[in-house]
């Protein structure tokens, strides 16, 4: 696959990095095959994690297509971006598509990133998976290696403001690979939202303390945090999508 953008950009990125000061803690990366199909399957704190999470991958010197929602190529100047970029366009309501050119991308070698939770975590901990990630991997016969980022949610998600003040400490941590034969998908996404549940942990817990002090609305309640509960979290995505609705029911009848 011909890549004129994408090599410019990671450049960009990481000279944004060094530019915000930022430090990065980074664990596992040996567990990215340098060669051959393979999918990460990374947990969504961010805006911005299709950016840090292809950094999992950077050190086997490959190129992650993220798979990502429709909205983002409908974008007049993301867009093109996107497509440039070769990610895989994701359409909600007829995923069928986008599960087929992730199986095609795959079997020719490339590295494909997910995200199994679909949607940003208010709660900052795992959501609930969807079974995309097992099937797809089972379905292309490539291995599935869970991708955990921490610190991103500082700069810019759901319900805060943008914060791109420097000297933030960003983490990535990889685990060892999961080999799903789509036997069983829903038992194969458990044992793969239970990897990565054991690695965020560590993840959060190795984090600077003080970069996230008790309190922090960017750490879990769980964790001393005052981020949402799962609980909460899932009240909050509720009446976002009945805003969403409204919306759109709206603009039809317009």
């Amino acid at each position: 696959m011909r890549d004129i953008t994408y090599p410019p950009i990671i450049v960009a990125a990481k000279t944004s990095f060094r530019l915000l000061g930022q430090r990065f803690q980074m664990s596992g990366t040996e567990h990215v095959p340098t060669s051959g199909g393979v999918l990460l399957a990374c947990n969504h704190i961010g805006y911005v994690d299709f950016i840090y999470g292809g950094l999992a991958a950077n050190p086997s010197g490959r190129l992650v297509r993220f798979m990502a929602k429709r909205e983002l190529f409908d974008h007049k100047l993301v867009g093109p971006l996107m497509r440039s970029l070769h990610h895989i366009e994701v359409d909600r309501g007829a995923g069928e598509a986008s599960f087929r050119t992730a199986v095609d991308f795959l079997r020719q070698g490339e590295a494909v990133g997910i995200f199994p939770e679909a949607t940003i975590s208010r709660s900052m901990e795992l959501k609930e998976f969807k079974t995309g990630a097992v099937r797809i991997a089972a379905e292309a016969g490539v291995p599935l290696v869970p991708v955990t980022m921490w610190g991103t949610q500082r700069m810019m998600t759901k319900d805060h403001p943008r914060d791109f003040s420097r000297g933030k400490t960003i983490s990535i941590s990889v685990g060892a690979p999961l080999h799903p034969t789509g036997a069983d998908p829903v038992a194969e996404t458990a044992a793969l939202r239970a990897a990565m549940t054991e690695l965020l942990d560590r993840t959060i817990r190795d984090y600077p303390a003080d970069e996230q002090p008790p309190g922090s609305w960017w750490l879990p309640a769980s964790y001393g945090g005052s981020a949402p509960t799962p609980e909460e979290a899932l009240r909050l995505d509720e009446e976002e999508r009945r805003r969403r609705a409204e919306r759109k029911a709206n603009k039809s009848t317009k």
